[in-house]
């Protein structure tokens, strides 16, 4: 059964209406998966259609316990139906809501708001049962890659293994909270009250929060003066030396990780080419930079 035709049946199944159609009009957004917005008996729901390979690369078992804990914590949306065998989710909306993409990630306020939920994720009494450790993750997508008969970059191999020793000689003493890794702008949602919401906790799990907040600095471009306000804010001083490396080697390590996961959905067919190669060509350029100046700038760094 093509996915789009099991999505419906899980909603005529959850909602007991068997006529009810998948409605792809009003598409949400999403790159690992596609989410759409459906009115459904008055109250309107973000329905999860995975993404092509999400079943090799995402333990949804895992996902549902973590998705479930942010829900307590008050952080998530509102799940009311997840399929940890397919990965259809159905959520409900959140109503007048804009992601932090939308609203501007740079401005102070919302600079605030996203350190703020990232701490209090961080501090979550309640530990996920898994890690999330990125060269675990990276090992996994390049054996289905090999799987797929697709080819990495002709320097791949040798730039990861600097990459790899840069984090061994810079990234030690790493502590591991609750974290969402992959704190996207995308991910971050306000409602008309000004509350924030992190959604999508696929690849949540216990890591470094230097993580988060470098994930944050990366997908979100910021400038010096933004990036600057955002570790004043969560760190409440300026970074150690270890955590400046840390925050460094998390950057390259992402844009390294993302595109091996870029290049299997470009192997299944998908069209995340031009994405993979951006993202491939600003790990080349700052391993080339770091390895010569490790005291490069963090805002350098997120430019492609």
């Amino acid at each position: 059964m093509r996915m789009e035709e099991l999505v419906q049946e899980k909603l005529r199944h959850v909602f007991h209406d068997k006529s009810m159609v998948f409605d792809k009009s009003r598409f949400a957004g999403g790159l690992t998966n596609y989410n759409y917005i459906m009115e459904i008996k008055g109250i309107e729901y973000v329905i999860r259609q995975p993404g092509g390979m999400t079943e090799q690369i995402i333990d949804r078992k895992i996902e549902r316990v973590n998705n479930n804990i942010a829900s307590e914590l008050g952080v998530n949306s509102n799940c009311i139906y997840f399929d940890e065998n397919s990965g259809i989710k159905i959520s409900i909306y959140i109503n007048n809501s804009q992601n932090m993409a939308h609203a501007d990630p740079s401005l102070p306020q919302n600079l605030t708001a996203v350190s703020r939920l990232m701490k209090k994720i961080h501090s979550l009494p309640q530990h996920f049962a898994n890690r999330f450790d990125w060269q675990t993750e990276l090992h996994k997508y390049e054996q289905i890659i090999e799987q797929l008969h697709g080819d990495l970059f002709f320097d791949y191999t040798r730039l990861k293994d600097q990459l790899v020793n840069f984090v061994q000689k810079n990234g030690q003493n790493a502590i591991l909270v609750p974290c969402h890794n992959d704190t996207v702008p995308e991910n971050f949602i306000i409602d008309d009250a000004g509350r924030t919401y992190l959604i999508d906790w696929e690849y949540s799990g216990m890591n470094d929060p230097c993580w988060d907040v470098a994930a944050y600095m990366l997908e979100s471009r910021l400038s010096a003066e933004a990036i600057d306000y955002l570790i004043q804010d969560y760190f409440h001083r300026p970074l150690t030396p270890v955590e400046e490396l840390r925050i460094k080697s998390f950057m390259m390590a992402q844009d390294l990780l993302w595109t091996a996961w870029a290049l299997i959905r470009h192997y299944n067919g998908d069209d995340f080419l031009e994405y993979c190669t951006i993202r491939y060509e600003r790990f080349r350029k700052n391993i080339k930079t770091i390895s010569k100046s490790p005291a490069c700038a963090i805002a350098g760094m997120v430019m492609s």
